[in-house]
């Protein structure tokens, strides 16, 4: 085999594909140098093997097989000197693809075949001619077919990928990836695939037929990564959104079999995604890994953060109490902390569900009045102060008479994995008030004292890094605080009594202080309502609560 690096002949050429991923677009295209990463977890063994059929099964540009094909053509050099049968028989033999549209079909064509018909006929440039290598079918080994969404009588979600029905009907893409709606691929052969690899569409609902942002977005990927299993390949190498570490709509499930699956081999995470991804947001990071079917055993993971790594660890990701905790330093604080003997109980035992007080009272809650009126209760909204009367709640009415700390339900929106406040400003109050489903209550007390002392608690940088280590998007449940103590709060705690009680060594607090921001808290224990949410308060007529 030639000695020459796989990627050399192409260095310092400007990439299509490069070009094209950088660009807005309503799929999340891959760049070629993160390909080229992905495909680096690979043992270099699969490389030297002709025999292996490789296949990206929801290709959207074909730059992973490009990149397959290109280390190929060095790599199997020494088994095939010939380059245009080498070429020949990596082409028809050993890639394949299952586009995600037909526009997508042929764009992967045109990328692997230098022509959208893979006949090669209207292939008229000498040079292109050259590297055609033509096949009996224009489709190739790029195989779409339109799949149907399936609806159960009177319900308008599909079973199949979990889409609402007027958003896809509304969409100039209607989202039935074929892998997903149960098409047989290319003309219902049985493919036995050897490394299946690739980045799915992510989610489902973007858009209402209005153009506005819809509640009825669901996750695809998850889907994605079990069809793949399923498949029973070899190999599996994907990327994914992280948010499945500790959330995400529907993702429950999932993350049990996804940290209970020992094949699961190496991991790599990038808690800001668009080091991966410069033109996406996607909130909680990007990560990949491999699957590898013979392995039993801890993952390899690995932290990316500005372009260095944080160290490769080897993990079971079975210890994270239902999570994967991506911060391997956080998890050896959390496994002290929750060993010590005064970790007795948790504080997702004191924190509310999402909608303390009725879950009919949205944000937006439109039924409550502005001015006060005989028997009304202040209803606190993430900018103002509404009035309800007590019949309008319909949770936890006993709350109203309690002094409260209330923390916001959605907080964290700063990327990266240092500064962080990971929580909005706790606020304590005293009796007499009910809360929109913008704030959860953080706990409820009898005495101002021990709520004031809790909503400094809150604030504390030990607390909100143990939340840390549950959460990877904005939002906030009482699940995320299963790391964090509950302790006495007949005192106010600071973050150095807190070091000192769980006698944390000098690296473990210079690591939490590193990793989180201070943060204040609001002192309304005086009154029903927070001064910051009325005329002249910090809140007041704000759009949103304030973020990361």
């Amino acid at each position: 085999m030639s000695d020459l690096n796989p990627w050399d002949e192409f260095a310092g050429l400007t990439d299509v594909l490069d070009t094209l991923a950088q660009l807005p677009n309503d799929e999340v295209l891959t760049p070629p140098h993160v390909a080229r990463s992905l495909l680096s977890l690979l043992p270099e063994e699969v490389w030297l093997n002709p025999d292996l059929r490789w296949c990206d099964p929801f290709a959207k540009s074909g730059v992973f097989l490009r990149e397959v094909y290109k280390r190929l053509m060095v790599s199997l050099e020494s088994w095939e000197s010939d380059p245009v049968r080498r070429r020949t028989h990596i082409l028809q033999n050993m890639i394949f693809a299952s586009a995600i549209t037909e526009l997508t079909s042929r764009v992967v064509r045109r990328t692997l075949y230098q022509s959208i018909d893979a006949t090669g006929k209207g292939v008229v440039d000498p040079e292109a001619r050259e590297l055609l290598v033509p096949f009996d079918s224009h489709v190739g080994n790029v195989w779409y077919e339109r799949g149907d969404h399936a609806y159960k009588p009177g319900k308008t979600t599909c079973t199949l990928c979990g889409g609402a029905k007027r958003v896809v009907d509304a969409e100039r893409e209607n989202f039935a990836y074929p892998l997903l709606h149960n098409q047989l691929p290319f003309g219902g052969k049985d493919m036995q695939f050897d490394i299946i690899v690739g980045n799915p569409p992510y989610q489902i609902g973007m858009k209402d037929e209005t153009g506005e942002r819809t509640r009825n977005i669901s996750p695809l990927y998850d889907r994605f990564v079990d069809k793949a299993i399923n498949m029973k390949p070899k190999y599996i190498l994907m990327i994914t959104p992280s948010r499945w570490f500790s959330s995400g709509k529907t993702l429950d499930k999932f993350r049990v079999r996804m940290l209970a699956d020992r094949r699961l081999k190496k991991m790599v995470d990038y808690p800001n995604g668009s080091e991966i991804f410069p033109t996406v947001q996607v909130k909680g990071g990007i990560s990949y890994f491999l699957w590898d079917r013979d392995h039993d055993g801890d993952c390899e993971f690995e932290q990316i953060v500005d372009g260095e790594s944080t160290g490769v660890r080897s993990r079971d990701l079975r210890t994270g109490d239902g999570v994967l905790v991506r911060d391997w330093r956080g998890m050896q604080i959390v496994d002290k902390v929750r060993s010590h003997r005064e970790f007795n109980k948790n504080l997702a035992e004191m924190v509310s569900t999402r909608d303390p007080f009725g879950g009919h009272l949205t944000t937006n809650y439109q039924l409550s009045k502005p001015e006060e009126f005989e028997g009304s209760i202040p209803l606190v909204f993430g900018n103002k102060i509404g009035h309800i009367s007590p019949d309008q709640i319909s949770d936890h009415r006993k709350w109203v008479s309690k002094f409260k700390v209330l923390i916001p339900k959605a907080y964290g929106g700063k990327v990266g994995v240092k500064g962080l406040q990971v929580l909005g400003e706790p606020i304590a109050l005293a009796p007499g008030s009910a809360c929109t489903q913008t704030y959860l209550v953080a706990g409820h007390f009898s005495s101002k004292e021990e709520t004031v002392n809790y909503a400094k608690y809150l604030s504390t940088k030990f607390v909100r890094f143990l939340v840390l280590q549950r959460k990877t998007t904005q939002d906030v449940t009482s699940e995320r605080f299963k790391f964090a103590p509950l302790l006495p709060m007949n005192r106010a705690w600071t973050d150095e009594e807190l070091y000192r009680l769980f006698e944390l060594d000098q690296d473990e607090v210079a690591h939490i202080e590193w990793t989180v921001a201070d943060r204040g808290f609001i002192d309304s224990s005086d009154s029903p309502v927070p001064f910051t949410h009325l005329p002249g308060g910090t809140k007041f007529g704000k759009q949103t609560l304030d973020d990361d």
